[in-house]
């Protein structure tokens, strides 16, 4: 078990829901045939994927609530896809958020639900999952946050249901085993803004959490293992802007639980817009777990965006 799954800090456990992708309708006449409208989903993923990296290096946590949007809001989406001939499938998926900013408390709930059938007809997606994420703040500085996660995948209940048929290859068996059919947590804590101005922020928390699952273990006598543990989190986001054109992000995260011991990711970013047309993002991330072989992984990542 991965330590880093126990927390997350509320920048990242507040992100949006990501759903499955279908096919959308053609970006011209005949392109669908083609497979050219194929190609261009392809490429908007790869600029979307790029457009969330700089955005998240931006840290929209990072000045506090001043701008917050007030009142009761949310959004939800729907898509499904549903094929008969030469295949018969279907994909079904649906994704909702509700918020609610009052002053200095603000907090929200997502909602998830994805399921899918092969080729054949067979069932290989029944998933739902959940989060809350909330902040209180007692002055400029000193908040309070409080998240909260569950995942149920529904497939851990069905491929036992089938080894127990005798449908699943040996493989198929050895891959189940720790499959997680319920996963969850709870997570709380303080945190304090060390800086604060319009050019440099700098804000740290640390958290308690208890996290619950249930996986596939087939020394227990309904192939199901439950265990509740503790973990600790701490955090930190650097953010300081030298002039409109280059600023730098240095994110730390430090979790430890007993049984997956101690975990700590360093990112730091340095962000470039050259220009009106051009904007580049350079970052190197350190991830460290204790109870691995090769304890340290080192990443550079290089985005660019160039519009014209």
């Amino acid at each position: 078990m991965k330590a880093v799954a126990l927390l997350a800090s509320a920048t990242a456990i507040a992100t949006v829901f990501s759903v499955p992708a279908f096919a959308q309708s053609e970006i011209s006449t005949g392109a669908d045939v083609t497979g050219i409208t194929a190609v261009n989903d392809r490429l908007d993923d790869i600029e979307d994927a790029v457009e969330d990296n700089f955005d998240r290096s931006n840290d929209a946590e990072r000045f506090g609530p001043q701008d917050r949007r007030q009142g009761l809001f949310g959004g939800i989406s729907m898509t499904y896809a549903g094929s008969t001939g030469n295949d018969e499938s279907q994909d079904f998926a649906l994704a909702g958020r509700m918020s609610y900013n009052q002053g200095p408390f603000a907090q929200s709930v997502g909602l998830g639900i994805e399921f899918g059938e092969d080729s054949d007809g067979d069932k290989d997606a029944e998933e739902t999952y959940a989060i809350y994420d909330a902040q209180y703040y007692f002055n400029d500085r000193f908040y309070a946050f409080a998240l909260g996660r569950i995942n149920q995948d529904g497939m851990v209940e069905e491929n036992l249901d089938r080894m127990n048929d005798g449908e699943l290859t040996l493989d198929e068996i050895a891959e189940l085993n720790g499959a997680k059919k319920r996963d969850a947590f709870l997570g709380f804590g303080p945190g304090y803004r060390i800086i604060n101005t319009a050019d440099t922020t700098w804000r740290v928390q640390a958290g308690l959490g208890v996290r619950y699952t249930q996986a596939v273990d087939f020394t227990e006598s309904d192939n199901l293992a439950s265990d509740t543990e503790t973990g600790y989190i701490a955090s930190s986001r650097l953010y300081h802007r030298f002039n409109d054109n280059i600023f730098i992000t240095n994110d730390t995260d430090y979790i430890s639980s007993d049984s997956a011991g101690d975990e700590i990711v360093n990112e730091f970013g340095v962000n470039f817009r050259m220009s009106d047309q051009l904007s580049t993002r350079v970052s190197y991330a350190t991830e460290y777990q204790e109870n691995r072989e090769i304890r340290t992984d080192n990443t550079l990542g290089v985005s660019l965006v160039y519009g014209f």
